[in-house]
């Protein structure tokens, strides 16, 4: 029983309809096995994590493929880098709409593939964790009362059933993190010392939701300026964090250039820091960032979920101007400022009204999304409660 209908599934349906190929990326554990299954669940599944179906694929590929002429799912795809050549030669025989589904944990793995052999041919999907709203449909609407519950969990799948409370989540997330780097860091790169690497990734954690400052990470970290490159780039084929980039129109002003970093999930977040009890983020130092975490990351999924690429921003600028979020719309850019207070006070109306104040042409009205549950326009600035999120979001 699928109890979260995924938002992606449409865009799925609607790729599988014009190209021969699918690709889902996404963080492990994410939903993209189900996904696929829901979707097109007349094809035949094949895990290439499975050593018996990879070493069958890599000793008579030809043979391997015959078994599924009308096409098949090829879970973590990545795994058998022959496979995007031996597919090409396939749709380009036959470009059948929907024949073949990739699914993939590592985006350098998959988009290598993909890229080289089956441009033109494949339609690209993210999958990330679950939405609010697609959390609240069918029932659990009761689950998004709780604000500070609902960060803590964040958006993993395996974290939404009933049977999961506070001690298994801990544990789930302990699992993710060491089969995460057992399973996909030594395969992408040769760490040494993997409690290193792990003390890197828990100070990432720590620095989500503000600007990356790769020298000081590294220092923390004890590595070089080149391995925290390095590896906060297997951070982000993993889709364990994103990069928002700096706003490129610089208005006049002297801007800030360097990106913010955020994780993709806020309970995964919450976990490195440390926060093993949601009654206890609502007195910690990372409530705020995390909550901008998780706005920001909604905006995300809801845009990659309907297959539009994630054209997302901040403004800073030296003088202490911003915005936390801004993107182009029709009506013009389009700025957000986010606050985790439960309180919408004059100061919290006055950051909105400033969030578009580096913009020298007409804007639409700022929003600020905040922790409160009311929603309503004061003073020239659209305050939107975080529960609008799932209606679905589209506060505008």
């Amino acid at each position: 029983m699928n109890l979260y209908p995924r938002e992606l599934q449409a865009t799925l349906h609607r790729l599988a309809s014009q190209f021969p190929v699918i690709a889902i990326t996404g963080p492990r554990q994410s939903g993209k096995t189900t996904l696929a299954k829901q979707t097109l669940p007349d094809k035949p599944y094949v895990s290439l994590e499975d050593p018996t179906e990879l070493a069958f694929a890599q000793s008579d590929p030809r043979g391997f493929l015959q078994r599924y002429p009308q096409g098949a799912i090829f879970d973590e795809a990545q795994h058998w880098p022959d496979l995007f050549s031996y597919l090409q030669g396939l749709v380009d025989q036959d470009r059948v709409p929907g024949r073949f589904v990739l699914t993939g944990s590592q985006q350098f793995g998959l988009m290598a593939g993909v890229t080289q052999s089956l441009a033109g041919r494949v339609g690209l999907t993210r999958l990330l964790p679950l939405t609010l709203s697609e959390l609240q449909r069918p029932m659990n609407t009761q689950r998004a009362t709780d604000l500070h519950g609902h960060l803590w969990r964040g958006g993993y799948p395996a974290l939404w059933q009933a049977s999961q409370n506070t001690m298994t989540a801990n544990d789930w997330f302990a699992s993710y993190i060491a089969s995460y780097v057992e399973r996909d860091v030594r395969q992408l790169i040769q760490v040494q010392n993997l409690s290193t690497f792990q003390r890197f990734v828990r100070l990432c954690a720590a620095r989500t939701g503000t600007l990356l400052n790769l020298v000081a990470l590294a220092a923390d970290a004890g590595i070089s300026h080149t391995t925290a490159r390095q590896w906060l780039s297997v951070l982000e084929s993993s889709e364990l964090v994103f990069l928002l980039q700096p706003y490129h129109r610089n208005f006049g002003k002297r801007l800030v250039k360097t990106p913010k970093l955020y994780f993709t999930d806020t309970g995964l977040a919450a976990w490195l820091v440390g926060i093993r009890d949601p009654q206890l983020l609502g007195i910690h130092p990372m409530r705020g960032p995390l909550f901008e975490t998780w706005v920001v990351g909604e905006f995300r999924k809801f845009r990659l979920n309907r297959g539009l690429p994630d054209d997302l921003y901040f403004w800073r600028d030296n003088n202490g101007l911003e915005a936390d979020l801004v993107f182009e719309t029709e009506q013009g850019l389009q700025c957000v400022e986010i606050k985790s207070s439960q309180t919408i006070t004059p100061d919290l109306v006055r950051a909105g009204q400033r969030a578009s104040r580096f913009v020298t042409e007409p804007t639409p009205v700022p929003w600020l999304i905040h922790g409160a549950p009311e929603s309503y326009t004061r003073e020239g600035v659209r305050c939107i409660s975080w529960q609008q999120f799932a209606q679905p979001l589209n506060p505008s």
